[in-house]
């Protein structure tokens, strides 16, 4: 084949491969733009003063209000849980395990655990915490705010070891020797050097997998259960917006569909602003190592 052939077709490969890709591009943005629509179209609507002040009590007169503020508890709390183990883990493959078997193993599993169903987790947390814990008390504790929590963290907690292992690998190893031929400790080049370059990348793995907790149904329905008042206390029944979405979409009625919309529209809204803090925190701290 002459070179005008083969110049041909390849122009030929690429022109349909942009085509594909173009297309799946805007098939995407399509979909994204009308679930988009049609959440806000519905959500708003619905939006009162009254679902940030009223519980679900109340039912179709009522608000989302313990909802929201059992989100926000259970997400902390899971947060709190998975944020230190996966930033250590991920430190921990990224400097001490990165060409050994051992690493290679714990970054296969936790690959597992990054795609595992979220209701396993929560059948998982259900069978170590609210089985065990409804057994010791006699039936007083068994699904609880803790429980929810745990089992989020397990959601989280492969996210944030992931990116933190990928932010690390990403720092030059040129800092590594100009620091270990300063003197510098290994601990001390790790904590002073390497994690402050890497703090922005690490920053956004943990919002992201905040963001991903905040839409996570199946694992609470095990361990948090839901409770249509008011409760911080974590050993309590706990309420959550996905939960109470799922809930009032199962109700024939017409106003707790709105209401759902509303808590739907919420946790749109607060994923939106997690990703757009994470973008600008991380264009903000973003180092050039050049």
């Amino acid at each position: 084949m002459s070179n005008a052939g083969i110049y041909l077709r390849r122009r030929l490969v690429n022109v349909i491969g942009l085509l594909f890709g173009g297309f799946a591009t805007v098939l995407g943005l399509i979909f994204l733009v009308w679930i988009l629509w049609v959440t806000i179209s519905n959500g708003l609507s619905a939006i009162h003063p009254r679902l940030f002040t009223k519980i679900t009590a109340y039912a179709d007169q009522g608000g989302l209000s313990n909802a929201i503020v059992g989100s926000l508890l259970m997400d902390l709390m899971a947060l709190l849980i998975c944020a230190p183990i996966g930033v250590l883990a991920g430190t921990y493959l990224a400097e001490y395990a990165n060409r050994s078997k051992l690493g290679a193993s714990i970054r296969f599993l936790n690959d597992i655990l990054l795609s595992a169903p979220s209701i396993v987790m929560g059948l998982f947390v259900y069978v170590i915490i609210v089985l065990p814990m409804s057994n010791l008390t006699h039936g007083n504790v068994s699904f609880s705010g803790f429980a929810g929590a745990v089992a989020l963290a397990l959601i989280g907690l492969p996210v944030i070891v992931r990116t933190t292992d990928e932010m690390l690998q990403l720092v030059p190893g040129t800092l590594r020797e100009a620091a270990l031929s300063l003197g510098v400790p290994q601990w001390k080049l790790t904590v002073q050097v390497l994690i402050r370059a890497a703090s922005s990348g690490i920053l956004t793995g943990v919002l992201l997998a905040l963001a991903r907790l905040a839409g996570e149904t199946a694992p609470l329905l095990f361990t948090a259960f839901g409770n249509n008042f008011m409760t911080v206390h974590p050993l309590d029944k706990m309420a959550s917006l996905p939960v109470a979405i799922y809930q009032y979409t199962n109700d024939p009625s017409p106003a707790m569909h709105s209401i759902a919309w509303a808590g739907a529209l919420l946790i749109t809204l607060f994923v939106l602003a997690l990703s757009l803090l994470t973008r600008l925190l991380f264009s903000r701290k973003k180092v050039s190592y050049e």
